[in-house]
């Protein structure tokens, strides 16, 4: 079928309309082929028009030239329990020069479930009237799968929210960036957002969404939270709701639950990306032995084409907790030590071994080597191996976050800078520029840290710094595996700070390929220093840099022993044994530099 244009009138509309149906299922979906090319062909849409509905209902729109070839077009209509029409407009304003045209239309799913003679089992339902047999899990969902409303009857309103009246139970996060938004019919902005809600399939249903246009900004979020949950146990509790993810800037939309308060909770579900002009149903199944809350996270891509549409959440299986969650301190602490020393008589120059009382000497705690028989000299100290694993830091920490402690610790989220994290976590594409695995394992599950590059601007800094090293020996060494591949990737380093001066010990820009690479640093003897391993942003988030298994070898100071040094040993000035080989070799492995003096 194809548009002639018969009329020299300026405004003229060709209408092309269905038959009339009585009704349709819950999986009903409308498809056809359309052809819309020329220089002036102009707009068309396809419109929903529902017995009783005054309101015309938009399913579809074609808006310009959009080439010489045939397209094809998917519009998902659900359940429609009232008669309806479809009306197929092509509206030309003033010149018309193109031809339009659509074929093979199609209509797929659109019956409701047959009659049963019989419905056994407990993951099955028998519809009172319709006699269909579905799915346990469809029950109470806010949709009439059976085509009589049987599977919708007697279903506690507080277990579901299709936001006809309000967000029911559910609340806005206070401290998220802005506020999901109650609407019904297409969001303000084209291309982008449902044109329908989910529960009445029309224009006059409402529905949640997130506008993603200014003044939101890439990575706003804006989080709902659930209400309260008693835990499941061994039992199910099941979550249910429907999502809407088109635009070709759409970023993401998580779940989390969470048993405390003041926690952001742990990621249960996430998609990344445009998932097309549709409603999309995912169901979650929730286990839990302490009460529980569900927080669902939609955050802003970078452009204003990346609206998301919630509908029709609900909850299976699950009662409502008449309490409160715990809070947690959210103070940090370092690693943790007796409040009170032992009996000691140590000074204020020496360290107190925690167990013993032991009086050791300042410059020997956190030199790789224990001399507290507790180890306590060296607990609040870097790791001599850090693999990340159990997502243990090793004593590495951000002083950049730490000083963002407190009032702005709300803010942090989109700051740049290093996190755990692993091939498992990552949203689809982000592996092209974010490891897959680790080094320590080669596999998805393996922890490793990496500086976020989605967050932050071109030219922020994140570093990660040890705490400060009292005493290294004439070989130490820094061995870690780094990973920065990416179309984007800015620069990483490795930085040696005392109290008054920072060196630059290493540095490496730009993609270095899909694998993890191997870097070695010299740090040789030094003393009351910390090192420091910097990234610095490239120009967008196509740039992620990630470091493994980061290793000070051959660190601790060297020991005077009590023996004299042996005929294959050098005795140093300061009363060191080395090997007679390391003599005159440019490295001072006495660490007073006799070893390398020009009158041995």
């Amino acid at each position: 079928m194809f548009i002639l244009k018969n009329s020299s009138s300026i405004s003229q509309i060709a209408r092309l309309r269905s038959p009339k149906f009585r009704q349709t299922g819950s999986n009903c979906t409308l498809s056809f082929w359309y052809y819309n090319y020329g220089p002036s062909v102009g707009a068309a849409e396809m419109q929903l028009l529902v017995d009783g509905l005054r309101q015309p209902t938009v399913l579809w729109r074609a808006y310009y030239n959009e080439g010489n070839q045939w397209l094809n077009a998917i519009i998902q209509l659900g359940r429609l329990p009232h008669p309806f029409q479809l009306s197929l407009d092509k509206i030309s304003l003033g010149f018309y020069d193109g031809v339009s045209a659509i074929d093979d239309i199609t209509f797929e799913n659109c019956a409701l479930p047959p009659p049963t003679l019989s419905c056994e089992g407990p993951s099955r339902f028998w519809c009172r009237d319709t006699k269909a047999c579905i799915d346990s899990l469809l029950v109470c969902d806010l949709v009439d799968h059976c085509g009589d409303g049987s599977d919708e009857d007697n279903c506690n309103p507080d277990l579901q929210c299709n936001f006809e009246n309000g967000l029911c139970n559910w609340e806005q996060d206070v401290e998220d960036d802005f506020n999901w938004i109650r609407i019904r019919g297409p969001t303000p902005t084209v291309n982008t957002g449902p044109l329908k809600d989910h529960t009445t399939g029309t224009a006059r249903g409402h529905y949640l969404y997130m506008e993603s246009s200014e003044p939101h900004q890439f990575q706003d979020k804006a989080i709902l939270l659930s209400p309260l949950f008693n835990p499941p146990g061994n039992g199910s509790c099941i979550f249910r709701f429907h999502y809407h993810m088109f635009g070709k800037q759409v970023y993401k939309l998580s779940v989390f639950q969470r048993t405390v308060s003041n926690s952001k909770g742990w990621l249960l579900w996430y998609k990344f990306g445009n998932q097309g002009n549709r409603w999309i149903r995912q169901t979650l199944y929730i286990s839990s032995f302490k009460p529980f809350q569900i927080l669902v996270k939609g955050i802003v891509g970078d452009g204003f084409t990346g609206d998301i549409g919630l509908d029709d959440m609900s909850f299976l299986g699950c009662t409502l907790y008449n309490g409160n969650l715990p809070t947690i301190s959210t103070t940090t602490s370092g690693t943790s030590v007796p409040a009170t020393l032992p009996m000691n008589n140590c000074t204020e120059e020496e360290f107190v071994c925690r167990a013993s009382g032991h009086c050791i000497q300042m410059i020997q705690k956190c030199d790789f080597r224990p001399d507290c028989s507790d180890k306590s000299d060296e607990l609040a100290c870097v790791m001599e191996v850090c693999n990340f694993e159990d997502k243990n830091q090793c004593g590495w920490y951000q002083p950049a976050l730490e000083q963002m402690s407190g009032y702005y610790s709300t803010r942090t989220t989109n700051v740049f800078k290093w996190e755990l994290g692993r091939g498992a976590n990552l949203y689809p594409e982000q592996e092209k520029h974010c490891p897959l695995i680790d080094h320590t394992t080669c596999t998805e599950e393996g922890w490793y840290l990496f500086a976020d590059s989605s967050n932050g601007e071109f030219g922020h800094i994140a570093d990660i710094v040890t705490p400060v090293i009292s005493l290294t020996g004439p070989k130490c060494k820094i061995i870690f595996w780094n990973h920065m591949n990416g179309s984007t990737i800015g620069s990483l380093e490795v930085l040696c700070k005392t109290s008054n001066e920072t060196s630059k010990l290493w540095t490496q820009s730009g993609t270095q390929g899909p694998q993890w690479n191997r870097a070695e640093v010299f740090l040789g003897i030094r003393s009351n220093f910390q090192v420091i391993i910097r990234a610095k942003r490239g120009v967008s988030y196509m740039g992620d840099v990630a470091v493994d298994d980061i290793t000070f070898e051959d660190c601790s100071p060297l020991l005077i022993t009590d023996r004299p040094c042996t005929s294959e040993e050098f005795t140093c000035a300061n009363k060191y044994c080395i090997p007679k080989d390391n003599l005159c070799d440019f490295v001072n492995d006495c660490a007073d530099n006799s070893d390398e003096s020009p009158t041995i």
